[in-house]
């Protein structure tokens, strides 16, 4: 039997950031050619209870585009996080490690001045990148703020969304970024996040850059 490491199976079922669907591995007898990898779109939603959908129950609003993901694809009924803090969750999904084996897993709330993700880390988007796929985050980055620090440095391609914590809906001139630069963008923030997803997304099933 082929002997699978963390950042081995990364690598082989990878795709584009933004939450990771995982297809069943290939054999590993398969030539290269042969094995078509899947595309990956991961969504992570910060500080969403367990009960606040109504797929698991949620009595009193109903969360339909939520529960359409769950009916089409796969519903967990028992799962636990490794923080019940945000930077912490988030610096065990990118880097696949505890986050108290880092700084910026440690912390919170972030000081600007205190912590980062190292960009010399292996992240999951800079595996996935160096496999061939192209990577983007669009929303949420708060682990770790310029100039030592971004998500252009750790492994993406395309960013587009909020460097701290929490952004505010309508007033976020200065805290909405392109890349390294502000966006000054004006709309309401989760429009504004949704249409850049998808026109990302669209961009790279296009293929590759010419």
């Amino acid at each position: 039997m082929a002997k699978f490491t963390r950042r081995s199976l990364l690598a082989g079922v990878g795709g584009s950031l933004a939450a990771p669907v995982l297809s069943r591995a290939a054999s590993a007898d398969a030539p290269p050619a042969a094995v078509k990898r899947p595309n990956i779109l991961f969504i992570l939603a910060d500080d969403l209870g367990y009960a606040d959908l109504s797929c698991y129950g949620r009595p009193d609003f109903t969360t339909p585009n939520i529960d359409r993901l769950a009916a089409e694809g796969t519903r967990f009924l028992q799962a636990y996080a490794n923080s019940s803090v945000c930077s912490a969750t988030r610096t065990a999904l990118i880097t696949g490690r505890y986050q108290d084996r880092l700084p910026i897993g440690l912390e919170e709330p972030l000081a600007s001045d205190v912590a980062g993700l190292p960009p010399g880390m292996p992240t999951l988007p800079s595996i996935l990148r160096a496999a061939g796929y192209r990577t983007a985050l669009i929303g949420k980055w708060h682990l770790g703020f310029l100039p030592d620090y971004g998500p252009l440095k750790s492994g993406y391609e395309i960013f587009y969304g909020f460097r701290a914590g929490a952004a505010d809906y309508y007033r976020h001139d200065q805290t909405l970024w392109n890349g390294d630069v502000l966006a000054h963008e004006n709309g309401y923030l989760t429009d504004l996040l949704g249409d850049h997803a998808i026109r990302t997304i669209e961009t790279f099933a296009r293929g590759p850059d010419p």
